[in-house]
């Protein structure tokens, strides 16, 4: 393989599968390889994705100890140094950071799955142009990243961004054009985190398909429901409508704290079309401005955002002082 200018490593350790890149310093994916995640067995995990790194250095002929970025479904605590809020439960409570280090014999930089995409899409994404980007994750699950002048925001309490586990102000919610439903109550969903009334409950993939059941006594999945709405069925477009509305709510949250010029969606739902002018129909109705500025966009890296992201998480001049 030709000489990679500035490599970087990332990994996105999920729950089913570990992918780890090779990316150039012009953001370009020199190589990629992918493994099924061992289950329930923490150490496994580890052993594994440190085989991956060494396997990709080896196959990419670039010389071992780059620092590594790795993308988790957690977050390490600032509390205790171990990892929290992972969905493969396993990693919890566990000292994953220090135990890739040791391994590895390299620094490791680890950052929550939301925070990685919206890196990505800050450094050379939909997002690359803007001084001030919130990433939005829109699927199985809901998350959030904040980047500026291209770095992570990590706050201090290793929660900025931490958007999907807001609550979604209902009082303030304003019936759309289309008032065939009535509008969402305050107090009748419960997160997974105890709280009621979460940004997820009423946005991920699995609360939109709630909606419907609800609303038509009917199961489908959000694409069925987004298809159905291209097809002009009446319930799924009403459905499709309030969610733009109320994703214009939750937003306009954001955007009325930290002001971003730019708002990338990633995630299964954010390829519903729609959402891209109608969101900015209802923006104007919370946003605390005479205008609205802020531009709602798609994500550019799409699934690759994520492992991207994780390889943004060392800069250039970091690797070149720390990590050689």
């Amino acid at each position: 393989m030709s000489e990679i200018l500035s490599p970087r490593i990332g990994v996105d350790l999920g729950g089913t599968k570990t992918e780890a890149i090779v990316m150039d310093g012009r953001g370009e994916i020199r190589l990629r390889r992918r493994i099924d995640t061992p289950k329930d067995d923490y150490d496994a995990i580890v052993e594994a994705a440190a085989r991956l790194v060494e396997r990709l250095e080896s196959e990419a002929g670039i010389e071992p100890g780059l620092p590594v970025g790795i993308g988790t479904p957690g977050a390490i605590s600032l509390k205790t140094g171990m990892m929290k809020n992972c969905n493969s439960t396993c990693l919890n409570g566990r000292p994953l950071r220090q135990d890739l280090e040791s391994r590895l014999h390299r620094p490791v930089r680890i950052a929550n799955d939301a925070d990685c995409f919206a890196l990505s899409e800050a450094s050379d994404g939909a997002g690359g142009q803007a001084t001030s980007v919130f990433g939005v994750i829109l699927g199985t699950g809901v998350g959030g990243g904040i980047c500026y002048e291209g770095r992570l925001l990590q706050g201090a309490n290793a929660i900025c961004g931490e958007w999907g586990h807001t609550t979604l102000p209902l009082s303030g919610f304003q019936p759309g054009d289309n008032t065939r439903l009535s509008p969402p109550q305050s107090g009748e969903r419960v997160c997974y985190c105890e709280r009621k009334d979460c940004v997820e409950t009423w946005l991920a993939g699995p609360a939109l398909e709630r909606s419907y059941l609800e609303l038509t006594g009917k199961s489908g999945s959000a694409r069925e429901i987004a298809a159905l709405a291209g097809n002009a069925d009446a319930d799924a477009a009403a459905l499709l409508d309030q969610y733009c509305n109320l994703l214009a709510l939750a937003l306009a949250t954001v955007i009325n704290i930290i002001d971003p010029e730019v708002v990338v969606l990633g995630g299964g739902l954010s390829n519903m079309a729609m959402l891209y002018s109608e969101v900015d129909k209802y923006l104007p109705r919370y946003v605390f401005s005479d205008q609205v500025n802020t531009r709602i966009l798609r994500a550019m890296h799409g699934d690759s955002s994520g492992v991207r992201g994780a390889a943004w998480l060392w800069r250039i001049d970091e690797i070149d002082v720390e990590g050689r």
